[in-house]
């Protein structure tokens, strides 16, 4: 098996490497080849995995390249983690939320909009190159904001694709913790959106446990130290009856939000750059083979298990249950058939078959469907780069909704990225 990974120069990727040396057998895997338009950043951490390798004593090759053909030449996967515009990109659309009293956030709102603007046209031309150099490979979207992404790929790009995030694998196992049980015994009813989902039973041996777990989160005994994802005002949860995922935090508690974001000292980038300078300054010892601690200061926890345990249901015909961005096809009835959806699938050697799951209540399926209308407006200007759409999508976004405003975000979006759109006439 060989795996291109684009965006290998990325402090992810040993990361990922550590999880590919230890299911190397399993995957009969020969070639990890790491692509990065970074030569620089590639070399370090290209030579920081090749002695990950070597140390582990494992049989395959890591190769380096600033070309995305010779990393895509017969590869079975194509794993893509890029960032178009790095750290200085995200910092500016952190910036631009909160400049206007919103939401600063590289995956939602006008931050996750901008980052899909650079993105998606990026991500389809690696389709295209897919197509040419290896047509049979899985394409498995890391990128942010991975549903939109995925959406764009699936609708404009290639059918054999799917995508992943770590939230749900995350979440899976913060509430075994809480619960205080091996994660393995836990299945979670899960549905919605790349950050935007939601968590309606918890199955601990087959049996619904979610009722006593919102009980200890409303009731007297609430810990003091609950997760992130768990982390909402009790009489909430508590009306609710479900759990939501961390990122919901920024729909349901957002002036809280844009204070918090506010009152930082740094955004999420400039810590991100400040972690990645001293990462690459690690991987750049010639005598460390094995991952840093400091890695796990970046986020993106359980990326490799993900990641990975996905290529193995693949490869191996496994049928297993994954959670994953992937064409709805009804899964959710309430949303476009051809749309994107974050729900748990069959994964085999035909791709992700996602499960249908009971319509979600009208408590959550207003949001669901005003931010997937968003979403398809988001991708169509990304492809078109309509001004007319891009407006009409921040209007559409629940963070925003102001025309006056939406209008304005659009023009900085063009001063700060140099993103030009086609009908500019006003």
């Amino acid at each position: 098996m060989k795996i291109a990974v684009i965006g290998g120069g990325s402090t992810y990727t040993p990361e990922l490497l550590d999880g590919l040396i230890k299911k190397a057998a399993l995957l009969n895997l020969s070639v990890v080849s790491l692509m990065d338009i970074d030569r620089e950043r590639l070399d370090i951490v290209a030579g920081f995995c090749q002695r990950m390798v070597k140390s582990a004593s494992a049989t395959f090759s890591v190769e380096s390249t600033t070309q995305r053909k010779i990393a895509l030449q017969g590869a079975d996967f194509v794993l893509t983690q890029v960032r178009v515009g790095g750290q200085s990109g995200r910092h500016k659309d952190i910036q631009l939320g909160l400049r206007h009293g919103l939401v600063g956030q590289e995956t939602t709102g006008v931050g996750g909009f901008a980052k899909a603007l650079r993105t998606i046209p990026v991500i389809l031309q690696l389709c295209r190159e897919i197509e040419q150099y290896c047509p049979d490979a899985w394409l498995i979207n890391f990128t942010n904001p991975s549903g939109l992404v995925t959406e764009a790929i699936i609708k404009h790009g290639r059918a054999r694709a799917m995508g992943l995030c770590n939230i749900p694998l995350n979440l899976r196992i913060d509430v075994a913790k809480f619960l205080n049980v091996d994660p393995d015994r836990v299945e979670l009813d899960y549905l919605g959106l790349n950050h935007l989902s939601w968590v309606r039973r918890i199955m601990l041996d087959g049996k619904d446990v979610l009722p006593q777990a919102l009980e200890k989160l409303t009731g007297a005994g609430r810990p003091a130290n609950i997760p992130e994802e768990l982390d909402y005002p009790e009489a909430f949860i508590k009306a609710l009856g479900m759990i939501p995922s961390s990122y919901l935090r920024y729909y349901y508690l957002t002036r809280k939000a844009v204070a918090e974001l506010s009152a930082r000292p740094q955004s999420r980038a400039e810590e991100v750059l400040e972690i990645e300078r001293q990462l690459l300054n690690d991987f750049a010892n010639p005598q460390l083979c094995e991952k840093p601690a400091a890695l796990e200061k970046r986020g993106g926890a359980y990326y490799s298990r993900a990641a990975i345990e996905l290529i193995q249901a693949i490869h191996a015909d496994k049928g297993e249950t994954h959670v994953v961005n992937v064409k709805n096809n009804g899964a959710i009835a309430c949303l476009p058939n051809d749309c994107v959806v974050e729900v748990p699938a069959r994964v085999d050697a035909a791709g992700a078959h996602p499960q249908t799951v009971e319509p979600p209540p009208p408590e959550i399926r207003g949001l669901l469907q005003h931010v997937k209308a968003y979403e398809e407006l988001a991708v169509e200007a990304a492809l078109t780069r309509s001004r007319r759409l891009a407006v009409l999508a921040l209007v559409t976004h629940p963070l925003i909704g102001d025309a006056e405003l939406a209008d304005v975000l659009v023009d900085e979006i063009t001063d700060q990225h140099g993103i030009e759109f086609e009908d500019v006439a006003r």
